[in-house]
């Protein structure tokens, strides 16, 4: 089955307190995925947020599941496996 998810990447510090969890996949800030910089988060959902639509909230990227899936594997986002000795 392929997911039909649509993902956004958004910016913590300014767009977090603007987003309507009722209308997104995750249920809090604490369940986003956020980058390791702790700078950037990421939300996903079936229907466009009016947080979106509205403007008042302004994605800085938004994603596919495969798209969402390779950036999430980035060192950004993701911690390098440790390298077995």
């Amino acid at each position: 089955m392929k997911n039909s998810l649509t993902y956004s990447i958004l910016n913590l510090a300014t767009d977090l307190k603007n987003i309507d969890f009722s209308q997104v996949g995750e249920s809090s800030a604490s369940t986003i995925r956020r980058s390791l910089d702790d700078t950037l988060f990421v939300i996903k959902y079936s229907s466009e947020p009016s947080f979106i639509k509205d403007g008042t909230v302004k994605p800085s990227q938004t994603l596919t599941h495969s798209e969402a899936l390779k950036l999430m594997s980035t060192a950004a986002w993701s911690e390098p496996e440790p390298v077995e000795e």
